[in-house]
């Protein structure tokens, strides 16, 4: 894609779509979410193609490798081509998913359980008019 050597990491998280904007991937790279080389970082480190880096959103995490480097936010498509993932992530990744839907299943009955809709609200108005 480039012919970088070297690019700002806030910068390439932003470019590979993982931070909606640089000054959301400099705060996750302060806070200590991301990790290039078994390291903590500064907004400010460079990494290059071959890094190792492990990324902490939400309750998520990437291990991914750096195989190409664009300081340019691209479309999806492109910026996929950025960093590949080991399959193990991506397993750990799926069941993390699954099981907070199940958590989420679970914990939270659905709108439609606990909020009538206004064809109900007027079945239950009448239901309680004809038992008076």
């Amino acid at each position: 894609m480039s012919d970088l050597n070297q690019v700002r990491i806030d910068k390439w998280l932003w470019a590979a779509r993982f931070f909606k904007t640089r000054g959301l991937a400099s705060d996750a790279v302060n806070g200590g979410k991301v990790h290039v080389n078994g390291q903590r970082c500064k907004p400010g480190k460079e990494v290059k193609v071959g890094d190792l880096i492990s990324v902490t959103k939400d309750q998520y995490t990437w291990q991914l490798a750096v195989t190409d480097l664009n300081n340019q936010r691209r479309p999806a498509k492109e910026a996929v081509a950025l960093y590949s993932e080991d399959q193990a992530s991506i397993d750990k990744r799926l069941k993390q998913i699954e099981l907070h839907k199940q958590q989420q299943a679970s914990l939270h009955p659905s709108e439609r359980e606990h909020k009538p809709n206004k064809k109900q609200r007027r079945q239950i108005h009448r239901f309680k008019q004809d038992a008076i």
